[in-house]
């Protein structure tokens, strides 16, 4: 018959590291999104680009750091982002992330990335709903900005 090969199985799971004290429950404004960025990632400095995976209804299903960069840029794969978005069985998405130099306003790539994420959730039917940028002067939402 010929060489065996033994093949991998494997079982993939969401699993929780830690949780997170918080007013918010369901997300309903930007405000309240960069409130969950600043409990996860409060006076860091570099970028870091967080998912909120929410339900049905905007509560929060589970919080992810999908990456942490350098000063001025981290990398953002849609593949990344929907990983756990796909394993929280979300049905909707908001991306946070932000810009140590204190700015929130938000730049080309962040625009270009967030169109290319919300092509890309438009084909795994999981809404992006909004992608906030967060500074030490406030927060931007990119979907109050009119640019998703």
């Amino acid at each position: 018959m010929g060489t065996e090969y033994r093949l991998p199985v494997y079982r993939v799971e969401l699993v929780r590291e830690k949780s997170l004290k918080s007013q918010v429950r369901t997300i309903s404004a930007p405000v309240e999104v960069a409130s969950v960025f600043e409990k996860l990632h409060a006076n860091t400095d570099r970028e870091s680009l967080v998912v909120l995976c929410l339900d049905t209804k905007h509560g929060v299903r589970a919080i992810n750091t999908v990456s942490i960069g350098d000063l001025s840029s981290a990398i953002v794969s849609p593949r990344e982002v929907f990983k756990p978005a796909i394993l929280a069985n979300s049905a909707n998405i908001i991306l946070i992330h932000n810009h140590p130099s204190g700015d929130p306003s938000p730049s080309r790539e962040d625009i270009q990335i967030t169109r290319r994420i919300a092509e890309c959730g438009r084909l795994l039917d999981i809404e992006l709903l909004d992608h906030v940028v967060v500074a030490d002067s406030g927060y931007v939402s990119l979907k109050e900005r009119g640019l998703l």
